[in-house]
């Protein structure tokens, strides 16, 4: 069941100023793990907070948005944004200056909401601009790169928009797919594209998952409540399960 400080968790990240990572990435250092790792700086960093089961996968969302990616390439600096005004309607938010950043705050928000089931996490930065910070973790940290490819069961990202469909990408096998489609009752989409996923699996497969966003990239972005409210339920479940199985990743196959 939904508790009653969901909404509120996705409030919180959705008015972080969209033109900088550092609030997302102070609210997780807040969490008080003794395996956490904060590397790198600006575009090219990430946090990685190592999870307590044995039987885990990684949660990965990003801490950039759009428009913090847009604002850099314009030289125009992180702070020319004007600050959120958040609002809900019939189900759905949106922020009347025009963008909102759910791509991919709202990502973010349900990996907070999860933290306590003892999987791994992975807030990286850069995604937006050609996924700067996971590269940067598979170019620079391989003790981490191992870690995310040898001590997990799968990887699940956080970052795509609709109500219910999955993407793999180049990092699933029929197999997994099938599984996640089983999971979640959602719909295999096309593999075009990139997002973070298709950096860091290396041995394992990968998914990305509705969140309730659309309209990414533009002033009118939006996200819908209740399908935000899904996913996050429908990954709670999932992950509170005992046995969760190992998926490798065969390229020839993805």
């Amino acid at each position: 069941m939904t508790g009653v400080n969901d909404i509120d968790i996705l409030m919180e990240f959705l008015k972080m100023p969209p033109g900088s990572s550092d609030a997302v990435f102070a609210k997780f250092a807040k969490i008080p793990e003794a395996k956490r790792l904060h590397s790198g700086s600006g575009s090219e960093q990430f946090l990685f907070i190592e999870g307590k089961r044995i039987n885990r996968v990684l949660l990965v969302a990003h801490a950039d948005t759009w428009w913090d990616a847009r604002y850099i390439q314009n030289n125009s600096g992180r702070n020319e944004i004007k600050p959120q005004e958040i609002y809900q309607e019939n189900g759905k938010i949106k922020n009347k200056k025009g963008g909102l950043g759910a791509d991919d705050r709202a990502g973010c928000a349900i990996i907070w909401l999860l933290k306590d089931l003892g999987h791994s996490i992975l807030i990286t930065d850069g995604e937006e601009c050609g996924q700067k910070g996971s590269r940067w973790l598979i170019d620079k940290n391989p003790d981490i790169k191992n870690i995310i490819n040898d001590k997990h069961q799968f990887v699940i990202e956080l970052d795509r928009k609709n109500a219910k469909d999955f993407k793999c990408y180049s990092v699933g096998t029929d197999e997994f797919k099938k599984y996640v489609s089983d999971k979640t009752g959602y719909s295999k989409s096309d593999s075009k594209g990139r997002t973070d996923i298709c950096i860091l699996c290396d041995k394992i497969c990968g998914v990305n998952l509705s969140i309730g966003y659309y309209s990414e990239h533009t002033k009118d972005e939006y996200l819908m409540v209740d399908e935000w409210i899904n996913t996050l339920n429908k990954c709670r479940e999932w992950l509170s399960e005992e046995e969760l199985p190992l998926f490798r990743l065969n390229k020839n196959n993805a």
